[in-house]
């Protein structure tokens, strides 16, 4: 399968992301696909369609997402848009060319309306189903049908007594909000199967449930882009959160060691100022008991000076009494014999 197969070349040219490859296509909901062959086929697509390129689409977006849904879901809503512009303006028309009628006649209209929309689903259900083999499913579906017939045929005649004989024979058509198909209030159910059960409703259908889809899809894709974008940056912030905390942590580790590295290095400065300190108060001492010593020296050298300068005196002063003693005795010695002379002499003249 794809593009690779059987070696051609001239289809590998072309690749599935390329801009002019209907994006729509590769995911199976074209409208140019979807209708063709209906009242409202819209011929070719402008742009490539090939199966080829759809596989290989689907073979890569198992791998990862394209958000090729992105590009389907603008596509679809403009083609819906411009059916429901359509649907609008043939609204207006039918209520330019029919006859105005009351609010209650309208009402039971489109009561009548909403049954034969509801039969024409149900007997195209059943077909479907007895188409595929179930049987008892179609029965079961057809009986409802049934019932609800009965449910129009009350609301019919509540309607055809609302109004006058010349106006209920007159058709009364709706737009089919679906697929803006003109739809009549006494149509059959013959008409109204092949309308509800037929290519076109369904493909309408089919586009807005695809559509339906698509932007489910695109907007679980989105939150989930979020989420991983919101995932990515707090994991980006937790990073840089433990980042700053791990700078911080090594800052702080720095700081510490600076801090232990200047306390070592003040307590090396204060065991060498306490070691100088002791140095200096231990040279302090020793000067101390130096000078005390060479003062002790001196004032023992100055006593001994003293002493002996004051035994030199003593003795000088020893000498010196003994001088004068001796003088003294010896004045006296002379004295007394003077004394004694002038006396030897007074007694003499006597």
């Amino acid at each position: 399968m794809g593009t690779s197969r059987d070696g051609d070349e001239s289809r590998q040219r072309v690749k599935f992301t390329d801009e002019r490859v209907c994006k729509s296509h590769l995911l199976n909901c074209c409208p140019h696909d979807i209708l063709s062959g209906t009242r409202m086929d819209l011929g070719e697509c402008s742009k490539i369609h090939d199966l080829a390129l759809r596989a290989d689409y689907e073979i890569a977006s198992k791998e990862r997402d394209l958000f090729f849904e992105l590009d389907a879901v603008d596509h679809l809503e403009s083609f819906i848009v411009d059916c429901d512009r359509r649907t609008e303006l043939a609204k207006k028309r039918l209520a330019e060319t029919q006859e105005e009628i009351s609010a209650e006649v309208a009402a039971k209209a489109e009561k009548v309306h909403e049954l034969n929309e509801e039969i024409g689903k149900l007997l195209a259900k059943a077909e479907q189903l007895g188409a595929e083999g179930n049987v008892d499913e179609a029965q079961t579906v057809l009986q409802e049908v049934e019932k609800v017939r009965t449910k129009k045929k009350d609301a019919e005649e509540e309607y055809r007594n609302s109004m006058p004989a010349s106006s209920f024979q007159q058709q009364k058509l709706r737009v089919c909000e679906v697929c803006s198909a003109y739809l009549g209030l006494h149509d059959n159910d013959r008409r109204l199967a092949d309308h509800f059960g037929g290519k076109l409703h369904l493909g309408f259908i089919q586009i807005r449930e695809k559509l339906e889809q698509l932007k489910k899809t695109v907007q679980d894709k989105q939150e989930r882009r979020n989420q991983e974008r919101l995932r990515r940056r707090e994991e980006r912030e937790r990073e840089e959160r433990m980042k700053k905390r791990t700078k911080s942590r090594s800052r702080e580790r720095k700081r510490s060691r600076s801090r232990d590295r200047d306390r070592e290095r003040r307590r090396r400065r204060s065991r060498s100022a306490s070691r100088e300190k002791r140095r200096s108060r231990s040279r302090s001492k020793e000067r101390e008991r130096r000078r005390r010593h060479r003062s002790r020296s001196r004032s023992r050298s100055r006593h001994s000076r003293e002493h002996s300068h004051k035994s030199s005196r003593d003795r000088d002063r020893e000498r010196d009494s003994k001088r004068s003693s001796s003088e003294r005795r010896s004045d006296g010695l002379n004295g007394r014999t003077e004394s004694r002379r002038h006396d030897d002499r007074e007694a003499g003249e006597i």
